[in-house]
């Protein structure tokens, strides 16, 4: 039986391992022990945490595993090309593993590549030459995501709280501090091969807006024209090759401005998380994203190839228990539009700071042609 290490069992994670074993792989994954959802579908887990590179990759010498994955998380990306590399299978280099999750680095590489980017500057405090900035800005940490400690500024006397909050969630203990793009955000989802980049879908995203732009919910498709989708494609490949992108899953944000210009936010060289790559896309397109994914990892083309037909498919974040409410109206009302209802933690209830500590999550689908919810 083919093997396969995935790093992560999360609820986002566990959609990996279950399409995993459906295509007839030996699952072997690795996480910490709390919230490891997966754990109970994995057939071999181990309670190790995903940082602990060196012992990952000694256990799977042992295990000697035919492809190593993961989706929708910077952190586990780390590991997996880290442990892919040592030993021999495909997977994204170190170098476009680092461009793609240090939102500095990333932010040189397409400067370089002369895609354009806001004025932008790293720091780990307070330093006079930000004052120079034109407000609003945005600070964050430089390789966090899950929309972890971003606030936007529109006056300077908040400066110095928010670069604090973001060096505090760095893992390298810097900010980067950047002025504010305006214009409609959505999201860019590929599949590389050896090189080649292929389009899957497009994302409408939904947030709760400034200051910290958490993730209310995602929309596919995204209801841009064919005109606007033309012009998007080869902006958001110029940039994956900027940060050496040639195996996987990619997870692009950008914004479209009021006149009309991509401006990219930044990209993932992996999946995107909130259940756009291992659901969404899936629903909204018929192409198995997740597969493509697993094949990929094991030195195989992706086949392009409808599984189903397209519809509209949308995530809802919860945030408050009137939003549990709301979902459960819907579910009476709408039984058939329901796709998956998280497990729900409903203790978060009003004190959500990031995408981690949301409530939970339910999926709706319907035809695309119905507008009628």
């Amino acid at each position: 039986m083919k093997k396969i290490v995935i790093i992560g069992a999360n609820d986002f994670q566990n959609q990996l391992i279950l399409k995993a074993k459906e295509m007839g792989f030996e699952t072997h994954v690795f996480a910490w022990k709390d919230g490891a959802v997966g754990a109970d579908n994995a057939d071999f887990f181990y309670p190790v945490s995903i940082v602990e590179v060196d012992q990952i990759l000694e256990a799977c010498k042992k295990i000697k595993p035919d492809a190593v994955a993961s989706i929708g998380s910077d952190l586990a990306n780390i590991t997996v090309s880290r442990v892919a590399a040592g030993l021999g299978l495909p997977a994204n280099s170190e170098e476009c593993v680092r461009l793609s999750t240090n939102k500095y680095d990333m932010r040189e590489a397409f400067a370089n590549a002369g895609i354009p980017v806001p004025m932008f500057y790293k720091v780990d405090r307070l330093e006079p030459y930000l004052f120079g900035l034109e407000l609003p800005i945005i600070v964050k940490p430089t390789d966090r995501s899950g929309s972890r400690a971003i606030t936007k500024i529109t006056d300077f006397k908040d400066l110095p709280e928010a670069i604090e909050k973001a060096v505090e969630q760095s893992f390298e203990k810097r900010a980067i501090v950047e002025e504010y793009m305006e214009g409609d955000e959505y999201s860019y989802e590929t599949i590389s091969y050896k090189g080649k980049h292929t389009t899957l879908a497009v994302t409408k995203k939904y947030t709760t807006g400034a200051p910290h732009f958490i993730e209310t919910g995602h929309l596919q498709p995204s209801g841009l024209s064919e005109q606007m989708l033309k012009k998007i494609e080869p902006v958001m490949f110029r940039a994956l090759d900027a940060l050496k992108v040639t195996d996987g899953a990619s997870h692009g944000e950008f914004k479209i401005t009021p006149d009309g210009k991509i401006r990219i936010i930044e990209i993932g060289s992996r999946m995107g998380g909130d259940c756009i790559g291992s659901d969404l896309v899936y629903l909204s397109t018929g192409y198995d994203f997740m597969e493509m994914v697993v094949d990929v990892a094991c030195g195989k083309e992706p086949v392009l190839e409808r599984r189903r037909e397209p519809a509209r498919a949308e995530i809802h974040f919860l945030f408050t228990l009137e939003d549990v409410e709301e979902m459960r109206r819907f579910q009476a009302e709408h039984p058939e539009k329901i796709y998956r209802i998280s497990d729900l933690e409903l203790e978060h209830a009003g004190h959500v700071t990031d995408s981690s500590t949301r409530i939970g999550y339910y999926i709706t689908i319907q035809d695309l042609d119905d507008r009628s919810v």
